[in-house]
């Protein structure tokens, strides 16, 4: 056969596969802004490969495969490639024609490497939140902070005393902590820890979002080795990465773990109006905001406004990467943050922007 022959074959294939999708399919929607956004980065995907070399997997067809894994709660890459081997609904949106072969299980994670050392899912992430505020459905003054347990892909059993430890601790005074002595043999940057007290610690990160408080859609996110500070340190972090994009007042909401005194001048000082839920009154803990801040009429819209946040954790550790993390290693695992949040914001923008 011809090469226009075979071209046009591949054509009639695709568009078959186009065909068989419904119109009103969530995919379609989704799909749109997946084009729109990885049409934003096309400049830096160019960055990320060689010009000489072997024909490697396209960058927009494996953030694609990669976003339906996340959309799809399919637990595995090896999973992932067979679901594109026969199924029409992940090859049209991946975009591979019926008769294109899969990609091999092994080069897929190995070119996935490529754009986790690219920052590839938060280049994304910031596009959809783009499209979100060119769509009028992000509020630009109210927002909300959370974090959450991610547990490590290792056991308790694999940590391990240092063969080097350090000669002062990162405890106060100095002290030497349990992550300062021993550190896990399968996973180093993994930390023993537990975010209440009747749980046992197990190997973690903390994984943290800012959302805003119209719709809950996730505006920053951030992965950190888990602390007692950590959550209030990555809060910090994320609103001073949107801090040049805001330029204006904003009020912050947040459960009773950032109810801390350096935490809430720290606020103060960036202009961000605490709305942090509060201990009852004691002793041993003292209220730290003020009077005008404890009855600004917003302050309770805000705490009711912190189960927005709840939603994206419950979305993104029911079935899906976040409740066991497989990666390992801060980075990576962060990388896998920015990419579930940005599915996250997808699924909900198309709900948002559904025809009634």
């Amino acid at each position: 056969m011809r090469g226009d022959d075979l071209q046009q074959g591949a054509v009639f294939s695709y568009i078959s596969a186009e065909q068989r999708v419904p119109q009103d399919h969530p995919l379609r929607a989704i799909r749109r802004m997946v084009d729109e956004a990885l049409g934003s980065l096309s400049g830096h995907f160019g960055t990320l490969y060689a010009r000489g070399g072997r024909a490697s997997i396209a960058p927009e067809k494996l953030v694609r495969a990669l976003l339906l894994q996340a959309l799809y709660s399919v637990r595995s890459e090896r999973q992932l490639m067979e679901q594109l081997d026969y199924n029409l609904l992940f090859r049209w949106f991946v975009g591979l024609n019926m008769d294109d072969a899969i990609w091999d299980v092994t080069v897929f994670t190995k070119n996935r490497e490529r754009l986790i050392a690219g920052e590839v899912s938060e280049r994304l992430l910031l596009a959809v939140v783009e499209q979100a505020h060119a769509r009028h459905l992000l509020s630009q003054e109210h927002f909300t902070v959370d974090g959450t347990l991610i547990q490590a892909w290792a056991n308790r059993r694999s940590f391990r005393e240092k063969a080097d430890p350090p000669t002062r601790g990162s405890g106060v005074g100095g002290k030497k902590l349990l992550r300062d002595t021993h550190e896990s043999t399968t996973d180093p940057e993994a930390r023993l820890y537990k975010k209440s007290a009747a749980a046992a610690a197990v190997p973690s990160y903390l994984g943290h979002v800012l959302t805003e408080n119209r719709n809950g859609l996730v505006v920053r996110a951030r992965t950190t080795q888990s602390s007692t500070t950590a959550e209030r340190e990555a809060a910090l972090a994320m609103l001073d990465r949107m801090a040049a994009a805001r330029g204006k007042r904003i009020t912050l909401g947040a459960d009773k773990a950032y109810q801390d005194d350096a935490f809430l001048q720290d606020l103060r000082r960036r202009k961000v109006v605490p709305h942090v839920a509060e201990y009852e009154p004691n002793p041993s803990w003292p209220s730290f905001l003020t009077e005008q801040e404890r009855t600004d009429p917003g302050f309770a819209v805000s705490q009711r406004k912190r189960k927005l946040v709840e939603k994206v954790f419950g979305w993104a550790k029911l079935d899906r990467a976040l409740r066991q993390v497989k990666l390992r290693g801060l980075k990576r695992v962060d990388w896998m943050m920015q990419l579930i949040a940005a599915a996250h914001n997808l699924r909900r923008m198309q709900k948002l922007l559904a025809p009634v």
